[in-house]
């Protein structure tokens, strides 16, 4: 039905429009948002395996939250971020599909429809992070509700996306035991501010992305002739100053972070400390489908015996479980040879194989996803028990039975180990274990070297990535054990079932790998390291607390200081 006719606009006197309708009139187009989900589906391609991504993701981040201002209220703002990052998340994480078909024997359409629900899930978090940049700096914050000039992007409204970003994604990373892949910071560890790493970890990192694509942003922005008019201190000032301060000192601030965060991977947080370890880092390659088949069984056991034995090391890994059976019921001629070989060579071995304790009536209990650690001249067996486990892999979240029945994966309700568990001790180097994607929990990782009575100067990840096939899961996994080497200062060795196996060194550099689904060992030799980086020392409470006081700053200040900066009291 439409508006009536008022008394007053039959005279020829318009009436004022509703705030309601001029901001309906400002609504944003479906293409708006399609566009940003395109943008989104693009920053995939600024994660491995793309070299020096992170330019790359540094210019889809000021075309996003130039886009962003576009929004006219926090409904709008959270649609574009949520688009965002949907295009993000469902071209980045679509190997889970193949673990889920290819390998769990889901039919396609449900596999393909729990891809997009799960894409979905994770595009909540930066909905939640644009939302929340609007409520504390977004355009109804900067001005009136029926304000139809372009948004003018702030000083503090660049800080609040910084911190809102940040925060989205720790939350991501946290909530129902967290899912932190592609966090913005990971595609970074050969861009410009890597350096910030060690400082601020991931979460840290992809805040200073956010702030200083926004800051590049606000200079571009101030260049609309639109945005210039509306400025009325600009034509109260007889040099034009105000027309070059607001592209100059945003664009220096943001130069000047790049160039921080170039020079800063000069800075040594840790020194080298102890002897060099001779390592040998074993990857089988035992087809996943074959991998808890009888058959398969005593074939990767016969394998990974030959591999172990054929060469001394100081340290010989193999990749997560490449001993498919619960310890105690470990093959004897295994068992044997292995122990031989340590104590004539003076090898120590880390093995991956599932623990388990055995009741007095004869029952297995508390399985376990575990590594087992044999040392030269000592009959004493080291054991990690992997304390973050995967959703779905090894343990059930509630409610989630029947969706894991639709699949044919031999894994659930796994045993969990403490979050703080002893180092496996190498000659004099101690060295800190985890196991498959425990690595992208930085947190974990630094809480571990930061409690543990004798920090660990070097890291081993082990894991099987033949659920996901020959995707690109394996680059941005080998790319996020590089991000544990910047954040920690320390060297991260990976054995791998299928790949990606390699060596990084403290600085986060590969120093070794071999090709995937291949046969073959690693030969390398590492220093271990020791110290602290401010990482390690606070974790991601940096990052947080200054993003929590900004947010806030912005959420009580915001408005008053944009009604000054527009010359409106």
């Amino acid at each position: 039905m439409a508006d009536p006719i008022t008394s007053r606009s039959r005279r020829g006197v318009s009436a004022p429009a509703p705030a309601d309708d001029a901001a309906r009139s400002r609504t944003l187009p479906r293409w708006h948002y399609l566009v940003v989900l395109a943008a989104g589906a693009a920053n995939t391609l600024s994660f491995a395996p793309t070299p020096h991504g992170g330019w790359l993701q540094l210019a889809i981040f000021v075309f996003f939250f130039a886009w962003l201002t576009r929004s006219t209220g926090w409904k709008s703002a959270a649609l574009t971020g949520g688009a965002f990052g949907f295009g993000n998340f469902v071209s980045g994480v679509w190997w889970l599909y193949v673990s889920m078909h290819y390998y769990g024997g889901m039919p396609a359409p449900l596999a393909g429809t729990a891809l997009v629900l799960f894409s979905l899930y994770l595009a909540v978090y930066p909905a939640l992070a644009a939302g929340l940049w609007s409520f504390c700096a977004g355009h109804a914050r900067n001005g009136a509700a029926d304000d139809r000039a372009p948004f003018s992007p702030t000083w503090h409204g660049a800080f609040a996306f910084a911190s809102a970003w940040a925060i989205g994604e720790w939350l991501r990373g946290t909530v129902f035991t967290g899912f932190p892949w592609l966090a913005t910071g990971y595609a970074q560890v050969d861009g410009p501010f890597a350096g910030f790493a060690p400082v601020v970890g991931v979460y840290g990192v992809g805040w200073m992305v956010a702030l200083t694509a926004a800051l590049i942003a606000q200079a571009l922005l101030a260049l609309r002739p639109s945005w210039r008019s509306g400025r009325a201190d600009e034509a109260r000032d007889p040099n034009n100053r105000g027309r070059v301060a607001p592209v100059v000192v945003p664009t220096g601030v943001a130069l000047a972070l790049i160039v921080i965060g170039l020079l800063l991977p000069l800075v040594q947080w840790t020194t080298p400390a102890n002897a060099t370890l001779s390592v040998r880092l074993l990857q089988g390659n035992v087809k996943q489908d074959m991998k808890f088949e009888e058959a398969g069984m005593r074939g990767a056991i016969e394998e990974y015996q030959q591999m172990i034995t054929s060469k001394p090391a100081d340290l010989i890994v193999t990749p997560e479980t490449a001993i498919p059976v619960l310890a105690q019921q470990l093959p004897p001629d295994f068992a044997a040879a292995i122990r031989q070989f340590s104590d004539s060579t003076g090898s120590a071995l880390l093995f991956g194989a599932i623990g388990g304790t055995i009741t007095p009536d004869g029952r297995v209990v508390d399985y376990t996803n575990s590594l087992f650690g044999v040392t030269p001249g000592s009959h004493e067996i080291y054991r990690y028990d992997k304390h973050h486990l995967v959703p779905f892999g090894e343990f059930v979240p509630w409610g989630f039975r029947w969706f894991v029945n639709l699949m044919n994966i031999p894994l659930g309700d796994f045993f969990r180990g403490p979050p703080v568990q002893k180092p496996f001790m190498v000659h004099n180097q101690p060295v800190a274990v985890n196991i498959c994607y425990e690595d992208i929990f930085g947190e974990e990782i630094a809480r571990t070297l930061r409690e543990n009575a004798t920090p660990a100067g070097v890291l081993v990840n082990t894991t099987n990535l033949a659920w996901f096939g020959d995707t690109i899961a394996l680059d941005q996994h080998l790319q996020i054990a590089r991000m544990r080497s910047l954040e920690t200062g320390r060297p991260m060795l990976r054995a791998t079932n299928t790949g990606m196996t390699a060596a990084i060194d403290a600085n986060g550099r590969v120093i070794g790998r071999l090709t995937p689904y291949t046969v073959g060992s690693l030969d390398v030799t590492v220093q271990g390291t020791a110290g602290n980086t401010p990482y390690v020392t606070s974790g991601n409470n940096t990052v947080l607390a200054v993003s929590v006081l900004l947010l806030a700053f912005g959420f009580a200040f915001g408005p008053g200081i944009a009604r000054r900066r527009n010359g409106k009291r």
